[in-house]
């Protein structure tokens, strides 16, 4: 018998990412998915982030008792359940209505931050009075000084734990599968419209009668003609500006009182630098390869950065994590936790808010299963000699 995927409705059957990737595919209009799925030009880093992980094997210890295993880890002076952050995406509102504050509320419920994007469907203020958990902030510099300025404040004001600053997205990425589904900017092909119809579980969710989700944090610095969803499109890009550079970052840490992270970090001299201007952590990333096609995966470059900063910084890594062994992969090369995008959105397309639970969920207990098997009890035992970084095997894109 063939082997596939469960595609059904019930979340509770899905036994990995996997899974629930495909029950987001089914329910999702084929726009919305290649919006959460897909990767810049070619995808050529979009593959490798999976790739990468196939080459690193473990090295497990035995006759070890490993009754004692937690998940948990230090994260800001705080004990966190897990080393899993759910990062920031934009237009969150197109997987499911509300799709922030499920994210948030079930990152709450499990006691593990939720990163906002300024980009998201919900004013920051509003998802701070919707959730009590550990809501971190990303920002992107902006052309318009006092679009930025007006996040920072706001989220100071609002009690964020700490601000993501993204610094590898001011000239944005070309996904050219995601450009495709569209006739022009913002106008969706007579296919793609089509297809909607097929979808009216979506349909009935996120724009019935609702409306297109809009980009509640940014619309009012937004001309009149730009603040409708086809507008934002284009406007979106001219937005970011090119022209960020260390003084930006250094201007912010001073404006910014609490914690600082700077996201898009993928160079060692990079992170020295970061740390010299205070930072208190780094993502190294790749965007999840939405924006540099044939860039590095982090998992290559995280064992040179954490031993040139991990005593000054915390170390967050993301793009292409989904599984816990991935996880642990990373936790062995130096990082401190690791930032989940596409694995957490599958989620909640999928089921909201419980498919947003379920998809950290396997992802944790897959951790603490990985810990047991190769003789480990917590994350802090694990280091670079569990792992056989030059595995013997013929890998390919």
């Amino acid at each position: 018998m063939e082997r596939k995927y469960y595609a059904g409705r019930d979340i509770g059957r899905a036994l990995s990412i996997a899974d629930l990737r495909v029950m987001a595919k089914k329910r999702l209009p084929g726009f919305a998915f290649e919006f959460l799925e897909g990767g810049a030009e070619d995808e050529v880093t979009l593959a490798w982030n999976r790739v990468i992980f196939r080459t690193m094997r473990f090295i497990p210890r035995t006759l070890r008792r490993t009754d004692a295993r937690h998940t948990r880890i230090p994260l800001f002076d705080r004990e966190a359940s897990s080393p899993l952050i759910i990062a920031p995406t934009g237009y969150n509102g197109l997987m499911r209505h509300r799709g922030d504050v499920c994210l948030a509320q079930a990152a709450a419920a499990l006691d593990i931050p939720f990163t906002l994007s300024t980009l998201s469907n919900i004013r920051l203020e509003d998802l701070r009075a919707a959730c009590s958990g550990r809501l971190w902030m990303q920002l992107y510099i902006f052309n318009d000084r006092e679009l930025t300025l007006d996040i920072v404040r706001r989220a100071e004001r609002a009690g964020y734990e700490a601000l993501v600053l993204t610094t590898d997205a001011n000239v944005y990425g070309w996904r050219e599968w995601d450009q495709r589904n569209f006739r022009a900017p913002g106008r969706l092909t007579l296919r793609c419209l089509a297809d909607l119809l097929r979808h009216p579980r979506w349909l009935f969710d996120v724009l019935v009668p609702h409306g297109v989700p809009l980009l509640e944090n940014v619309i009012d610095f937004f001309p009149a003609d730009a603040r409708d969803s086809r507008g934002a499109v284009t406007h979106i890009p001219k937005l970011l500006a090119p022209t960020i550079t260390w003084n930006q970052l250094a201007q912010l840490r001073d404006l910014w009182p609490r914690k600082l992270i700077v996201k898009g970090i993928l160079d060692v001299g990079d992170a020295r630098r970061a740390a010299e201007l205070g930072c208190d952590g780094i993502v190294v990333t790749n965007h999840g390869a939405r924006h540099l096609d044939s860039s590095v995966s982090p998992m290559e470059v995280l064992p040179a950065i954490a031993e040139a900063v991990g005593d000054r910084l915390t170390i967050i890594v993301d793009s292409g994590f989904r599984r816990g062994s991935d996880v642990v992969k990373a936790i062995a090369l130096g990082a401190d936790a690791v930032m989940i995008g596409r694995a957490a959105l599958y989620g909640l397309a999928a089921g909201g808010e419980a498919g947003v639970r379920h998809a950290v969920g396997l992802l944790n207990s897959e951790i603490h299963r990985v810990l047991g098997q190769i003789g480990c009890n917590s994350l802090s035992e694990v280091g670079p000699e569990y792992l056989d970084r030059n595995a013997a095997e013929t890998v390919g894109i």
